[in-house]
C-alpha cells in the first residue's frame, strides 16, 4: 500500500480500513488537475530558491511524462495507491529519484485536494455554461421562427390567453440565462487559489502564493489558510445551481411530455429521442424527456448530501469532506448529459402549428379580449365579465369558438356586439396588441430577440 504518512505508524492499516479510507477509486478523475497544480507549485518553489533549477526541470519533466503516459494508456492508475496524490508522487520518485521527494515541500494533501477540487469544479462550471449557451441558441432559433405561431398560454394547466410559441419559448430563455449568470457568479467567487495554505496554518517556507495563483489562472490567493482547506462552498453553490438547471429542464420536459400526448398533439418528438412499447405498437413514448425529469431528483440528492455532510464539521479539514467528490462528479455528468440530450431533442422537435392555433381558439383564450371589447363600448367590467361567461357557456353547448359565432348569435347575448368584434377577438389581434416589452406582440418579441442575440455574442 503506497502511503505518504507511514513513518508515525508501527503497524499496517487493516485492509478494510484502508479501502474505506482510500479515495483513489474516484479522485483519480483529478489526475490532470493534480499534475497541473504540482507543476505550478514546483515552478514557484524554484522561483523562491527553495528548489534548484535542475530539480525543477527534473520534476517538471517527470510530471509531464506521467501525464503523457496516463493520457496515452501506458500508465494505469490502480488501487495500490491511497489517492491520486500518492499515485503521482510515487511514480515521480520511481522515475527521477530523490528530486521527486522534494515535490511536496511546503504543501499538504489538504491544500492539494482543495486545489484539485477547485480546478476541476472551475473547469466544469465553464463546460456547463457552454452547454447552456448552446441550448439558448436552440431556443432563440425557435423563437425567431415562431413569432406568429399562435397557441394557448396556460395558468393552472387551464387555457388562459393566446400567446405565440416564440413567447412561450422566451420564458425558458430567461430561465437558462439566469442559470448562466449563477454559474458566472460561482466562477468569480471561487476563483482564488488555496495552494500554500498547508494543512491549515500555512508554512514556514517563503512561498509566493500570488505567483502560484497567477500560474493557475486564479484571481489571487485565498486569505485564510484554515478556510482554504475547509471551504467547499463552491461545491455547494455549483450543486445548487445545477439543481436549478435541472428544475428548469424538468419543467420544460414536463410540458413537452404533455404536448406530446394524444390529447394535445402540439409536438411530435423525433424518433431518435423516443421509444416504442414492447406490446402496444401505436405507442411513441417521450423517454428522454421523462428521464431528464427523473434525473432531477438525483442532482437534488447530491446537493442535500453535501449540505448534510458539511453542516457539523469543525475547522479545519476533516475526512468527512472526502464525501464531496463522488456525488458531485455524478451530478456534473448527469447535468451535462441532460442538457446535451435535451438540446438534441429540442432541435429535432416538430411543432404542430395548426393544432396549437385551433387549441387556442377552442379554449376561449380570447375571452378576456371579448370582455375588453364590451368595456371599450361602455359596458361596466363586472357586467362584461358576466356577459362573456354566458357567451362561453353558449359556445361550449354549440361546440364553437367565439370567433366562429355569427353576429346574430353574439347579439342575442349582448346587443353591444358589432361587426368589429370579429377583428377584436381574432388570435392575431389578441396577441399583436400586447406590445409592452416582455409581452407576446411581434414587435415586442423582435426587440427581445435582438437583446438575446446581443447577449449571446
Amino acid at each position: 500500500m503506497a502511503q505518504l504518512w507511514g513513518g508515525r505508524f508501527t503497524k499496517e492499516t487493516d485492509k478494510l480500513v484502508y479501502n474505506f479510507n482510500a479515495s483513489i477509486s474516484f479522485d483519480q478523475k483529478f489526475y490532470v488537475q493534480d499534475i497541473e497544480g504540482s507543476m505550478a507549485h514546483v515552478k514557484m518553489l524554484a522561483k523562491q530558491g527553495i528548489l534548484t533549477e535542475d530539480e525543477k526541470n527534473q520534476i517538471l519533466a517527470g510530471l509531464e511524462g506521467i501525464l503523457k503516459d496516463v493520457n496515452e494508456g501506458r500508465l494505469e492508475i490502480t488501487d495500490e495507491y491511497e489517492d491520486i496524490h500518492s499515485f503521482v508522487e510515487a511514480n515521480l520518485i520511481d522515475r527521477i529519484g530523490d528530486a521527486g521527494k522534494k515535490l511536496h515541500t511546503g504543501r499538504s494533501r489538504n491544500d492539494q485536494v482543495a486545489l484539485d477540487m477547485k480546478l476541476y469544479t472551475r473547469h466544469e462550471v465553464v463546460e456547463i455554461n457552454e452547454l447552456l449557451k448552446g441550448l439558448l441558441e436552440s431556443i432563440l432559433h425557435i423563437m425567431e421562427n415562431h413569432l406568429e405561431t399562435y397557441m394557448p398560454g396556460f395558468t393552472h394547466l387551464q387555457k388562459a390567453q393566446p400567446i405565440t410559441l416564440a413567447h412561450h419559448m422566451g420564458a425558458y430563455f430567461e430561465m437558462f440565462k439566469r442559470d448562466r449568470l449563477r454559474l458566472d457568479d460561482i466562477y468569480k467567487r471561487m476563483n482564488y487559489c488555496p495552494l500554500g495554505s498547508g494543512a491549515l496554518a500555512g508554512t514556514t517556507y517563503p512561498l509566493d502564493r500570488a505567483y502560484t495563483a497567477e500560474l493557475l489562472g486564479f484571481a489571487g490567493p485565498t486569505l485564510n489558510s484554515m478556510d482554504s482547506v475547509a471551504d467547499r462552498d463552491y461545491v455547494i453553490e455549483l450543486l445548487s445551481a445545477m439543481s436549478t438547471i435541472m428544475m428548469h429542464l424538468s419543467r420544460f420536459c414536463e410540458e413537452i411530455i404533455i404536448w406530446n400526448s394524444n390529447e394535445y398533439r402540439f409536438v411530435e418528438i423525433d424518433d431518435a429521442y423516443s421509444t416504442g412499447s414492447s406490446i402496444m405498437p401505436q405507442k411513441k413514448n417521450p423517454d428522454i424527456a421523462e428521464l431528464v425529469r427523473g434525473k432531477t431528483g438525483r442532482v437534488y440528492g447530491a446537493l442535500m448530501s453535501i449540505l448534510t455532510t458539511m453542516k457539523g464539521i469543525p475547522l479545519a479539514y476533516n475526512k468527512d469532506m472526502q464525501e464531496d467528490k463522488e456525488l458531485t462528479f455524478d451530478a456534473i455528468d448527469t447535468v451535462k448529459g441532460c442538457i446535451a440530450l435535451f438540446d438534441g431533442m429540442l432541435k429535432t422537435l416538430k411543432f404542430n402549428e395548426d393544432v396549437m392555433k385551433v387549441s387556442a381558439m377552442k379554449g376561449f383564450t380570447n375571452a378576456t379580449d371579448a370582455a375588453d371589447y364590451l368595456v371599450n363600448h361602455g359596458v361596466p367590467f363586472r357586467d362584461a365579465h358576466g356577459i362573456i361567461g354566458r357567451l362561453v357557456l353558449y359556445c361550449i353547448e354549440k361546440d364553437k369558438a367565439i370567433d366562429e359565432l355569427s353576429l346574430s348569435e353574439l347579439q342575442e347575448i349582448s346587443p353591444v356586439f358589432g361587426e368589429d368584434i370579429f377583428d377584436a377577438v381574432s388570435l392575431e389581434t389578441c396577441v399583436n396588441k400586447r406590445m409592452t416589452i416582455g409581452a407576446p406582440g411581434p414587435d415586442a418579441m423582435r426587440e427581445v430577440i435582438a437583446l438575446h442575440k446581443e447577449y449571446l455574442k
